[in-house]
């Protein structure tokens, strides 16, 4: 006797499987963040960041491709080297300080994938890039909001 078992192709596995939410509904558009370019002086976005009370900010260069992140900590380096370091205060810019090696999410990412994102990492806030330029950023907060409509998985 010969017994083959029905396997589920590929696509019938994949509808079977619960479907969430994309981060583009829940991120903040790119038309609605604040952003910096790397030449920027370092004391306009350290006002920036205390004014509009963020706690970092995308770096775009002139094609709006995501070139890095500063963030109040990198900020917070200026001090350090003028300090402990005596180097001169002169006129520092974003590229100096911003952080360039940057965890981003794609535009086709779910929020269960940015969640798991934000579990494995320290940082706050994620940016949704495509074809590396930014489309909008998503912060565990807005990560929190989408998880209010994740209905139950039925594991039956």
């Amino acid at each position: 006797m010969n017994f083959r078992p029905n396997l589920k192709s590929q696509e019938e596995i994949n509808a079977e499987l619960p479907k969430y939410e994309s981060v583009l509904k829940y991120m903040v558009q790119l038309k609605d963040l604040i952003t910096f370019r790397p030449e920027q002086l370092i004391n306009e976005v350290i006002d920036i960041i205390i004014e509009k009370r963020i706690s970092g900010a995308p770096v775009l260069d002139e094609n709006k491709k995501l070139v890095g992140i500063i963030s109040e900590k990198d900020c917070l380096r200026i001090i350090v080297d003028q300090a402990y370091h005596n180097l001169p205060h002169s006129s520092p810019t974003v590229a100096d300080y911003m952080t360039k090696s940057v965890k981003t999410l794609s535009s086709d990412s779910n929020i269960v994938a940015a969640a798991d994102a934000f579990l494995n990492s320290p940082v706050r806030r994620l940016p949704v890039v495509e074809n590396g330029v930014l489309m909008g950023q998503i912060s565990r907060r807005d990560i929190l909001k989408a998880a209010k409509n994740i209905s139950p998985t039925s594991w039956s």
